[in-house]
């Protein structure tokens, strides 16, 4: 599978699929988003974007949607399988690629290690 594609079998497309993911308790605040997984039974992550109109105008929501997408391409590879929704803040409309790459790499280390472990690196 490229890397720098985005295909359908890596996209969360359904309401189902973003509906399951409420009841999550895995939870991750990072500054500008919040990011929700849990574990899926098929052998690649699978990325969901919510960017509400609270956030701003299409064109700084979709600015948001592309970032997020670049950057989870580069690192899926490195992701275990799990559906994931990144649901951004409205801090994030202020944010440059650069931040939003540092924020978001930041939580998707985070993804897969166990509650304690998140804990301890929170300190």
């Amino acid at each position: 599978m490229n890397v720098s594609t985005f295909p359908k079998s890596v996209r969360l497309r359904k309401r189902a699929d973003f509906v399951s993911l409420l009841d999550s308790s895995n939870k991750l605040s990072v500054k500008g988003f919040l990011v929700v997984w849990q574990n899926n039974d098929r052998d690649v992550p699978r990325l969901g974007i919510t960017v509400s109109k609270k956030i701003g105008c299409a064109v700084i929501r979709n600015r948001i949607k592309r970032f997020t997408r670049e950057i989870f391409r580069y690192h899926r590879i490195l992701l275990p399988p799990a559906d994931i929704n990144v649901i951004a803040r409205r801090e994030s409309a202020m944010m440059d690629f650069r931040s939003v790459q540092c924020e978001l790499e930041k939580a998707f280390r985070r993804i897969g290690t166990s509650s304690c472990v998140r804990a301890v690196c929170s300190l």
